[in-house]
């Protein structure tokens, strides 16, 4: 019978030719945490045949090669990661609790919640929710009050806003003249009877007609 094999759906492989590690991830806050590096004893073997293959060649070198091909054909799924792949478990399963709520590997540090025996996304701390609702509460209240203050007593909100000046250009943050060339920042009224648009901001008669703007 096979053993069950926990951290099968957030671990992440980072082995390498040299050898063998992993990543576990908790499911809530995302930490990683790397198992320590375990290196392959017959990529090690392999190497040193290499290097009398090199110096001797014949059969030493065609070992060497075998090694390789049994190297790149036994990568993924080898007796060696199997076995560092436990070892990596062992090691890391003390930073871990599985949920029976939720079945998902948190990490026991920032993501458990030891007086229910469960993660703290299915059940939460006390004291972190009562927190959480108060400034939810809080935010909501400010909100509220800000609306009913009258924050548009002295604004004119009869006339057209400028949000750049009419002069020069300028990005306009409000008032009646440009802070950058000192323009007036009403806007240009169009003459209702002759329909002339060459009136001076201001203006209260048109310049060509003499009518009323």
């Amino acid at each position: 019978m096979t053993d069950a094999v926990p951290f099968t759906d957030n671990f992440s492989d980072l082995s390498n030719s040299e050898g063998y590690q992993f990543e576990f991830r908790c499911e809530r806050c995302g930490n990683g945490y790397r198992s320590e590096f375990r290196r392959d004893a017959i990529e090690t073997g392999r190497g040193v045949l290499r290097s009398i293959g090199s110096l001797f060649g014949g059969k030493v070198q065609d070992l060497s090669y075998a090694a390789d091909r049994w190297r790149y054909n036994q990568a993924t799924n080898s007796t060696a990661k199997d076995k560092a792949l436990r070892a990596a478990v062992e090691e890391i399963t003390p930073s871990f609790r599985q949920c029976r709520g939720c079945s998902d590997w948190m990490c026991s540090t920032q993501c458990w919640n030891d007086e229910i025996g469960q993660c703290l996304r299915c059940s939460p701390s006390v004291a972190e929710e009562v927190s959480r609702a108060q400034a939810s509460a809080q935010r909501d209240q400010i909100w509220e009050k800000a609306r009913e203050k009258d924050w548009t007593s002295g604004i004119d909100l009869d006339t057209r806003a400028k949000v750049s000046c009419p002069s020069c250009g300028s990005k306009a943050d409000g008032g009646k003249f440009c802070a950058s060339c000192g323009g007036s920042l009403a806007p240009i009224a169009k003459c209702g009877g002759c329909g002339n648009e060459g009136n001076k901001p201001g203006a209260i008669f048109c310049n060509e007609c003499g009518s009323k703007l």
